[in-house]
């Protein structure tokens, strides 16, 4: 009678003759892994991500994965962009947006082209203001691009190169598709630049994929720590020396352009009334309002770097003839644009405004401090030239944000808008670099000045201090496991005896070696029938060298404690010195010895005639016998008979 349930399978059990499915059997080839398992095990670590390629999928040429991240990044932009110019148009139809859907997608792609700050011609004038706060879109798509292609290409061995050769992979294609873009949209009406397409989109993709890949690199090698941003993931992947530099200029433009927005922001907040009035006088209405917020939000990086540069000195001008500086104000009719309500009035600058002038010298100093605290060793000399250069070098990169921040908007009087940009340059490397060399003097000085036992104060020092702790702590349990692992292991394997086991042997004591007398037994006595010693002593047998106590103390354990000394044992005492043999000639008179007189003139060596040697006496006649104690001979006789 079967035992299983109604409804319910027998279970099959395996054949005992037929191996079974998963154990290979003796001899035959081994089973290679599922596909997905060998690729897994063979997948570099920064592959293993979810977001890149498949484990198990072949590697792609990488011209063809910078092909597809550029499609992609180009893709996604094009289509945020048509969406927002689409509504656009729907809001407020037959306007310059375009006409149909054809001049709709025309105007986006133009649009994308201005987010790579490349300008465009419309009518008889051109348009180079561009507004930079639009790079953000393309700028988040390229970096997230350039990390993609680095996970699908895994960690390489040379971080430095794949990051350059991921840039340009990226940067190549980009651009191209850009070129083709921009002959593509161009009209009777509006005309893009295509050799500033070309320049722009392969500058943008190879800033903005760099970083991103160099986030990706770092972020595999930190096995799970976070990376927060590509520019500090550059900064590990530069050398010592460039690393400080950068640091100390992205700390003095920080400085810069941080009081140029301070200065923007307070001033449109004295102007606010004004600004209001403008947008008044525009009415957008609700959609409209929503698209001139969004166009004064991406013109704001622009009003940033004009006020950095009316600190500097320079200032700008808002068309020919103009000046917006710190020594004055000169002013003609301005666009009808809210932001520009925070320009001042015409005449004086206003005093509070002066105390922006101290920004580039504050700046100077945060950069020079900043370059003498990440160098990897104080210089004695150099230090003021390191902190010229971060000035000299912060001074051109302000001259490049100056010509992007500014450009002409249209023909006629409009043609100068925006701040000088050698002149900020210059006077930005002038300000900055004298006081950065004075600022890393001074740093360095007291780099120099600390002792060496004081504790580091560099930016992340206690950081990297706990980290090296844990890593530590880590190696340590690591060493712990292995000792536990490898004592366990010769206890399993050994096998087990019957029997108890046998006990180990005490060690046996050592016999302690019984001293010989100092003097030996054949020493010549009194009474002896020839005291004259014939012919050379013999020497006597040296007395062996007194046993060590803790040499032949029995061993014992290392906790037990030490055994107290037997009470029968006598001490050790001082070995005394050993007494020499009599010489030739030596009279032993009452178990005293008597050396030979020194020599004199009667024989060379100093020894006397035999008939003028001292007469040997008698021996005693007493009845007695001799004994030698030590070197000393006792006479010992017999008590006499008490009854007679």
């Amino acid at each position: 009678m079967s035992d299983k349930t109604p409804g319910q399978r027998a279970k099959r059990e395996p054949s005992k003759a037929a191996p079974s499915k998963g154990a290979p059997s003796k001899g035959a080839p081994k089973a290679a892994p599922p596909p997905g398992e060998a690729g897994r095990a063979a997948a570099p670590p920064g592959a293993d991500s979810g977001r890149g390629r498949p484990p198990s999928a072949p590697a792609r040429p990488l011209y063809v994965t910078g092909l597809v991240a550029a499609l992609w990044c180009i893709g996604i932009g094009l289509a945020v962009l048509t969406t927002i110019t689409l509504i656009g148009w729907i809001a407020a139809p037959k306007t310059a947006l375009g006409h149909g859907l054809a001049g709709v997608f025309r105007t986006a792609v133009n649009f994308w082209l201005v987010s790579h700050h490349a300008g465009f011609s419309y009518g008889q004038g051109r348009f180079g203001l561009l507004p930079l706060g639009v790079l953000v879109l393309p700028g988040v798509l390229l970096y997230r691009g350039g990390g993609w292609m680095i996970r699908v290409a895994g960690l390489p061995h040379r971080q430095r190169t794949a990051v350059l050769h991921v840039a340009v992979a990226l940067a190549a294609p980009y651009a191209a598709l850009a070129g083709l873009l921009a002959l593509a949209a161009a009209s009777a009406e509006v005309r893009p630049s295509a050799w500033q397409a070309l320049v722009g989109c392969f500058l943008v993709a190879a800033v903005a994929g760099g970083l991103g890949a160099a986030r990706a690199v770092v972020a595999a090698e930190a096995r799970g720590r976070r990376v927060r941003s590509g520019l500090g993931a550059l900064l590990r992947l530069l050398p010592e020396r460039p690393r400080s530099l950068v640091i100390g200029v992205a700390g003095s433009l920080s400085v810069l352009l941080a009081s140029g927005a301070l200065l923007v922001g307070g001033s449109l907040a004295t102007h606010l009334s004004d600004a209001g009035d403008l947008y008044d006088m525009l009415a957008p209405g609700a959609v409209g309002g929503v698209l001139l917020l969004l166009v004064e939000l991406a013109f704001l990086p622009n009003a940033a770097i004009w006020g950095m540069a009316y600190a500097v000195g320079p200032g700008f001008s808002v068309g020919a003839g103009t000046s917006v500086s710190p020594t004055g104000v000169f002013l003609d009719a301005v666009p009808a644009f809210p932001p520009l309500a925070a320009l001042p009035q015409p005449g004086p600058a206003p005093a509070i405004s002066l105390l922006a002038l101290a920004a580039p010298f504050v700046a100077g100093a945060v950069g020079g401090v900043l370059t003498i605290r990440s160098l990897p060793s104080p210089v004695s000399e150099g230090a003021p030239l390191w902190g010229f250069v971060s000035g000299a070098l912060t001074g051109a990169v302000a001259a490049l944000l100056s010509a992007l921040a500014g450009g002409p908007l249209g023909g006629g009087r409009m043609a100068t808008v925006g701040p000088s940009a050698w002149q900020v340059g210059l006077l930005a490397a002038l300000e900055v670099g004298i006081s950065a060399a004075i600022a890393a003097w001074v740093a360095n000085w007291m780099v120099l000045r600390r002792p060496a036992s004081a504790p580091s104060r560099k930016p992340g020092s206690k950081k990297r201090a706990a980290e090296k702790r844990a890593a530590e702590k880590r190696a340590a349990e690591k060493r712990a496991a292995e000792k536990r692992a490898a004592e366990k292991a010769p206890a399993e394997k050994a096998p087990s005896t019957k029997g108890a086991a046998k006990k180990p042997a005490k060690p046996k004591k050592p016999v302690r070696a019984v001293p010989e007398p100092a003097v030996p037994l054949s020493a010549p006595v009194p009474g002896d029938d020839d005291l004259r010693l014939e012919g050379p002593p013999k020497p006597a047998p040296k007395a062996p060298h007194a046993p060590d106590p803790l040499e032949f103390e029995e061993a014992e354990p290392v906790l037990a404690p030490r055994r107290p000394r037997r009470r029968t044992e006598p001490a050790p005492g001082p070995v005394k010195d050993e007494p020499q043999p009599p010489g030739d000639g030596t009279i032993v008179v009452e178990g005293h010895l008597e050396p030979e007189e020194p020599g004199g003139p009667h024989e060379p060596g100093g020894r006397k005639p035999a008939d003028e040697r001292r007469p040997v006496p008698p021996p005693r006649e007493d009845s007695g016998r001799t004994e030698n104690r030590g070197g000393a001979i006792y006479v010992l006789r017999d008590d006499p008979d008490q009854d007679a």
